[in-house]
């Protein structure tokens, strides 16, 4: 028994600096509010008939905690009778939460079905709370730099000399610029829902647009920023991604569900893949996913006409092109620029690469297939692969 998994809707909030915009807002209402704007766009969807909700967040405590699923999905407004869990796989959170509620999809166990993730680093920063187990370091299962994701990609640029610093600067501006773009051009706005936020100096006010990106980035400001990672390093603030906040959803069904619904359908999913590799060079982990990923679906890198990838750091996307011999600048990766512009609220990430991707299959009717790829800490990766309900033939 296997069905048709279609991602029908997905939207995000704002994302904000970390402790900045949502500075007073808690973790659980940025997902509530997330996941209302969601079902607000989707009226045709009876919410007694949603058989489950996945909600991630990477680090589960205080008002990131109390399984997220279930208790925000009550607080949403979801009827008692709809159950809910919550999802740790760090960065790749909320795309696990798809993959996982994907999979009761396909084996027919559910129907309809919300995925999602939050991340509140002002809240929660990252590694809080956390108690490595000292035999990690002792017994030499990893080095100390397997524990600093900012060490895991300077060891990156160690392993290729060739991706150089002024290539990671490069990515990151054209990241940057891609965003601006993508703003001017009114793309990213239509899927942001509008959270209230409160200032105890400000009062209130409303989060319409992200608050990380900088577009007045120049490639001579990327050049003299400081490497904090090691001396003469060669990340820097200005080529990773920011410490952020705020929460994604997305709405899945089988096929057949949302025929029978009439809903619109932004992509079907073809297959995925996690896959580990040495947790020092954390970074590399979405080439083996996506390689184990393509392998599954029968398919090459050549089939694959629009990538999503997040950019926790340049130097991890660079090291995934040059495996697969994509041009550092090539068109079909990030069309609207990536995380290294709008942030990457950790386990929020993997639903804005879908939404991103959806919105670039509807933009080229003549792609097939996309991916969605991240990498995830203690050297991991995970892939998705997509197939464009708007194909209309060609590559």
């Amino acid at each position: 028994m296997s069905r048709t998994v279609v991602l029908v809707d997905a939207v995000r909030t704002p994302f904000g600096k970390s402790g900045s915009l949502y500075a007073e807002v808690r973790a659980d209402d940025l997902m509530v509010r997330a996941l209302r704007g969601l079902l607000d766009r989707n009226p045709q969807v009876a919410l007694d008939q949603i058989d489950d909700v996945a909600i991630a967040a990477a680090t589960q405590t205080g008002d990131q905690g109390m399984n997220l699923g279930r208790s925000v999905g009550l607080l949403a407004g979801l009827p008692q009778s709809v159950p809910g869990y919550s999802v740790d796989r760090w960065c790749a959170g909320a795309l696990t939460a798809v993959t996982t509620i994907s999979s009761a999809i396909a084996f027919g166990a559910y129907d309809i079905a919300l995925a999602g993730g939050v991340e509140h680093m002002g809240r929660h920063p990252i590694g809080e709370g956390l108690d490595p187990n000292p035999r990690f370091l002792a017994e030499k299962i990893v080095d100390q730099d397997a524990l600093a994701m900012g060490a895991t990609a300077e060891r990156l640029h160690d392993r290729f000399p060739h991706l150089t610093k002024a290539r990671a600067d490069a990515y990151a501006y054209n990241s940057q610029m891609k965003t601006a773009a993508a703003y001017a051009a009114g793309k990213l706005q239509r899927d942001l829902i509008p959270v209230a936020t409160r200032s105890s100096e400000l009062g209130w006010g409303i989060a319409s647009v992200d608050e990380p990106p900088r577009p007045s980035t120049t490639l001579e400001g990327l050049a003299g920023l400081k490497t904090p990672f090691r001396p003469a390093g060669r990340v820097t603030a200005g080529n990773s991604s920011g410490i952020n906040d705020g929460a994604t959803a997305a709405l899945l069904m089988s096929e057949e569900k949302a025929e029978e619904l009439g809903v619109g359908i932004k992509a079907r999913m073809v297959t995925f893949a996690f896959a580990g590799v040495e947790p020092e060079i954390m970074g590399f982990g979405p080439v083996p996913s996506t390689i184990k990923a393509l392998e599954k679906a029968g398919l090459t890198i050549a089939d694959i006409g629009l990538i999503e990838i997040n950019e926790a750091f340049a130097i991890q996307v660079l090291a995934f092109l040059d495996h697969f011999g994509i041009a550092d600048d090539d068109a079909k990766v990030n069309l609207y620029g990536g995380a290294i512009a709008v942030g990457h609220p950790l386990a929020s990430s993997g639903v804005r690469l879908m939404l991103n991707l959806a919105r670039g299959f509807e933009e080229h009717p003549e792609v097939r297939y996309g991916i969605t790829t991240m990498c995830i800490g203690l050297g991991m990766g995970g892939t998705v692969i997509w197939e464009n309900p708007s194909w209309k033939g060609g590559k």
